[in-house]
């Protein structure tokens, strides 16, 4: 037996960004409960470097009512494809970058306490420079570089807060890609 069965499940908000599902759960002891879950779509985020300088983008985050830096990453709205491709359509659009060489650099979760959201991490390189594409959400969106050392500073003193950029670099910095 599974330590946790779903007993039953359903749906208590949607939108077309997210749904919020309630599972009434039994657990291997008998007790029952409910289970709150987050249904988002995965998403890629890109860590884009050429000479020791990453790209980073800076907007407006409503929940938190700030302006915040971390790495490009997005997910499918309306399209769909691999994650390779969104990882490349999310570049270009949010910074203008096109990059000539792509390594994936792992898959991690984002919160798999209440979410079943993960994402995958990749490593741009050989970048070309041209115009953003900003959707309506992004509007106000800022790319900049920054020195890969002064980026992990920003991550020290609590300047990026974003926990997907600083969990992508420390992926990048554990596998000697930064």
């Amino acid at each position: 037996m599974p330590e946790i069965k779903t007993l039953s499940s359903k749906i208590v908000y949607e939108n077309r960004w997210m749904k919020v599902r309630e599972d009434a759960i039994e657990r291997a002891d008998g007790t029952r409960s409910i289970y709150g879950v987050v249904e988002k779509p995965d998403f890629a985020v890109v860590a884009a470097v050429q000479d020791d300088v990453v790209y980073l983008v800076e907007q407006y985050r409503y929940p938190a009512g700030a302006r915040y830096w971390e790495l490009p990453q997005g997910s499918w709205g309306s399209g769909s494809g691999g994650a390779d491709e969104l990882a490349r359509t999310e570049l270009r659009e949010e910074t203008g970058i096109v990059a000539a060489s792509w390594q994936h650099v792992g898959r991690l979760h984002e919160a798999y306490g209440y979410a079943i959201q993960s994402f995958d991490v990749f490593l741009a390189t050989g970048l070309t420079f041209g115009t953003q594409e900003l959707e309506a959400e992004e509007l106000g969106l800022v790319c900049k570089g920054f020195g890969v050392a002064a980026a992990i500073e920003m991550i020290r003193r609590g300047v990026i807060t974003d926990a997907v950029t600083v969990a992508a670099f420390g992926l990048l910095k554990m596998k000697d890609l930064v």
